[in-house]
């Protein structure tokens, strides 16, 4: 088990970094928040959760432990693998799921892409007696910086448009949604809260 990866950042993308870890580049598919932590041609750390198949051995990479620990939980629900609960903490922090579960809020969980109300039901009943209580009250992932996501203006898009795509939207739809988005990006850049904004109004479209 690979619990996390230290070394300087070689490459960032959409929805995954490599990391050079000793000489040797890591691939790691990372959530938003864990994304924008990291610069390339710096050092950076994501803690780590390893999925095995068959045919592939795929690094997933977090902001912090407790982001982790409730993507290996999420995965506990049927119906739930390694790219649905990556896209669960695409649109919500670690708080705001467990908070929709413990409330029974099938409704942000439908704001998932790939979520419908049926399975929204199913993953509350599966996982609510499951889940720690919610611990953070000011929407801000458990330990985060919140100054530390910050990107310069108008860099935001192209990742957004990406982030949406590699989620499963069309390119049509990404490139509506960043424009909407647009607005908030004249007071912030930051990409995970740009990112999350995109997906709660192409949940409601």
């Amino acid at each position: 088990m690979i619990a996390f990866l230290t070394g300087r950042v070689a490459a960032r993308g959409a929805g995954s970094a490599v990391i050079d870890v000793g000489g040797v580049g890591m691939s790691v598919q990372c959530t938003p928040s864990a994304l924008s932590r990291l610069r390339v041609g710096e050092e950076g750390t994501v803690a780590t959760s390893m999925v095995v198949r068959e045919d592939s051995l795929t690094l997933f990479g977090f902001v912090d432990d407790d982001e982790k620990h409730l993507f290996e939980q999420l995965q506990t629900a049927s119906g739930v693998g390694p790219r649905l609960a990556l896209a669960m903490l695409a649109v919500h922090s670690p708080d705001s799921l467990r908070q929709a579960v413990h409330a029974e809020d099938t409704a942000a969980l439908t704001r998932v892409p790939g979520i419908g109300k049926k399975g929204a039901q199913r993953i509350v009943l599966e996982l609510k007696g499951k889940l720690e209580a919610p611990i953070g009250t000011d929407g801000t992932l458990p330990g985060a910086d919140p100054t530390a996501t910050a990107r310069p203006n108008g860099a935001w898009r192209g990742q957004v448009v990406s982030g949406l795509v590699n989620l499963g939207w069309s390119g049509k739809d990404a490139e509506a949604a960043a424009s909407a988005v647009a607005a908030e990006a004249e007071t912030t850049s930051d990409v995970t809260v740009l990112l999350r904004s995109a997906l709660r109004k192409l949940s409601r479209a």
